[in-house]
């Protein structure tokens, strides 16, 4: 069951991080800024924000802050915060659930701040992304398979 925003707490380096990382985004044609921190199992963080380009296909904020988690050798995601620009909800896309389950446990914490910072909803992985496919699907034990 979701906890309530009153139950969440972002430590405030979490959140400078967010509210700095979505400053750097390269957004020139949707003007839509996004950042995503995640924090590892080992309790590394890493950022990310979304970058475009002329032909559409452009990197979203999870997706760049998880090749970081992945990059440094790590594969599981404990909390992942996303921020868009302002007080609506910037939850993760399609493409980027997937991805997120493929690196999530069961625990895993999803977590959409305002543009301030703030706390806005908290997910669970199937919450999310319910009835997910994953590598289990596929006779793989990655992501979720050995926790499920």
């Amino acid at each position: 069951m979701s906890k309530t925003t009153n139950d969440i707490r972002v430590p405030d380096e979490i959140r400078q991080t967010a509210l700095n990382v979505r400053d750097h985004a390269y957004v020139p044609y949707s003007d839509h800024p996004v950042g995503a921190v995640l924090i590892s199992e080992s309790g590394k963080t890493y950022a990310g924000c979304n970058v475009e380009s002329a032909n559409y296909k452009g990197l979203c904020a999870e997706a760049s802050a998880i090749a970081g988690l992945v990059s440094s050798g790590e594969r599981q995601i404990r909390t992942i915060y996303v921020i868009g620009p302002g007080e609506h909800l910037c939850t993760p896309c399609g493409d980027c659930r997937q991805r997120i389950r493929e690196f999530a446990t069961p625990e895993t914490e999803i977590i959409v701040l305002d543009g301030e910072g703030a706390p806005l909803k908290h997910y669970t992985m199937d919450e999310l992304l319910p009835d997910s496919f994953g590598p289990e699907n596929l006779n793989r034990t990655s992501g979720m398979a050995t926790t499920r």
